[in-house]
C-alpha cells in the first residue's frame, strides 16, 4: 500500500432522482447509436424504481466497509453520473494526492468493462491540472475473495428454494451481453470476456450443472450480441424439464438496474409464468471476503499496463 497515497473507487454511476434518468442514459449511450425507443424503454425501468439506481448507494456501502481494511484515503468517481471522475480527480489533486490505485467495479476484460474505464480515467486526468497518476488494480474475476463471496451467495440462494428442489436446481450464471465483435476482441489475444466469465462460473459452481447466459442487450437489432438471453434460456430449460433455477449475476459486483430489473423483475416474471422455482444470488456487494480482496489487491505487485491493442474500441458502423 505504501506505493499509493489514495484508493480510487471507479464505478459506472447511476441516477438518484427521476430527473437524472434521461441525462444519465444519454451519457451512457453517447456515440453508440442506441435507438431512442430503447432509451425510453430503459428510462421506464428506472422510473419504476423511483428514478434511483441502487449502484451509487452500493458504492457508498463498499467504501464504508473498506475504511477499516484500507489505510488510505478513499475517493469515488463515476464514468456516467455524479460524482464524475473529473470532479473527483480535481478534489484528489487539491488534497495533494499524487499516485492512487484504482479499483474498478467491473471484474472482466472487454472494451465496455475495462478499456472504456481506462479511457475515461485518462480523459479526466487530461482535464485536471496536477491530476494524480492512477494505477488500475488487476482484473479479479478469479480472485479467491470474489469467488468466495459469490459461492456463499449462491449457496444462500439455493437454500431459499423448496427443499425438494434444492438438489436438482440448475445454476444459471448471467452477465451483460455485449456485441459479438467486442467479445471476440476482448483481452490481449481475443475472447477474454467470455472465457473469464466461464472460469469464474466454474469456480463458483463446483460440481453442480450450470450455464452461462446473457442479459441487458441494448444495441441496434442488426448487430449480433452474445446469446442466449436469460429469459429465452429459462423457457428452454423449462421445456427440457428443469423445475428450479438459481440465477447468479456473476458478471456484476453490485446491484445495477440490470440486476434488479432484468433479473428480479423481468426474468422472475418469466419463471412465474412458466411455473418454475427461481431464486437470485446476491452480488458480491460488501461480502467480507470481497472487501478484504480489495486490500489484498493493493498489496500485490503492481499490474502491468494493458497493451494499446487490448480490448479495442468498437469500430463505428458505416452509415447506410
Amino acid at each position: 500500500m505504501a506505493r499509493y497515497d489514495a484508493l480510487l473507487i471507479v464505478s459506472f454511476g447511476g441516477p438518484e432522482k427521476p430527473e437524472d434518468v434521461m441525462p444519465f442514459l444519454e451519457n451512457v449511450v453517447r456515440g453508440r447509436g442506441v435507438p431512442r425507443e430503447r432509451l425510453l424503454e430503459v428510462e421506464a425501468h428506472y422510473q419504476g424504481f423511483g428514478g434511483v439506481s441502487p449502484i451509487n448507494q452500493q458504492c457508498r456501502d463498499l467504501i464504508e466497509a473498506l475504511r477499516p481494511e484500507v489505510d488510505l484515503p478513499i475517493y469515488w468517481g463515476n464514468r456516467n453520473w455524479h460524482p464524475f471522475l473529473r470532479d473527483t480527480l480535481g478534489k484528489m489533486a487539491a488534497d495533494g494526492v499524487t499516485r492512487a490505485a484504482a479499483f474498478i467495479t467491473a471484474a472482466y476484460s472487454s472494451y465496455s468493462s475495462c478499456r472504456q474505464y481506462l479511457d475515461d480515467i485518462a480523459r479526466a486526468r487530461a482535464e485536471v491540472p496536477g491530476a494524480p497518476e492512477i494505477v488500475r488494480l488487476r482484473h479479479y474475476y478469479d480472485h479467491p475473495g470474489f469467488i468466495a463471496a459469490m459461492t456463499d451467495h449462491t449457496r444462500e440462494a439455493l437454500e431459499r428454494l423448496p427443499q425438494e428442489h434444492h438438489d436438482a436446481a440448475r445454476l444459471v450464471f448471467t452477465a451483460h451481453s455485449i456485441p459479438v465483435s467486442m467479445a471476440a476482441s476482448s483481452g490481449p489475444s481475443g475472447g477474454a470476456y467470455e472465457a473469464q466469465l466461464r472460469a469464474a462460473a466454474a469456480l463458483v459452481a463446483g460440481d453442480r450443472p450450470w450455464d452461462l447466459v446473457w442479459q441487458s442487450r441494448s444495441g441496434p437489432p442488426q448487430v449480433p450480441w452474445l446469446e442466449p438471453d436469460v429469459c429465452d434460456h429459462l423457457a428452454a430449460l423449462h421445456e427440457g424439464g428443469t423445475s428450479a433455477v438459481v440465477l447468479v449475476p456473476i458478471g456484476f459486483v453490485s446491484d445495477h438496474m440490470e440486476v434488479v430489473y432484468d433479473l428480479d423483475t423481468e426474468a422472475a416474471a418469466v419463471a412465474r409464468d412458466l411455473g418454475m422455482h427461481l431464486t437470485r444470488a446476491a452480488t458480491a456487494g460488501t461480502h467480507p471476503r470481497f472487501v478484504s480482496m480489495v486490500r489484498e489487491l493493493l498489496d500485490e505487485p503492481e499490474p502491468a499496463a494493458c497493451l494499446a491493442t487490448c480490448c479495442p474500441a468498437p469500430r463505428p458502423r458505416p452509415q447506410a
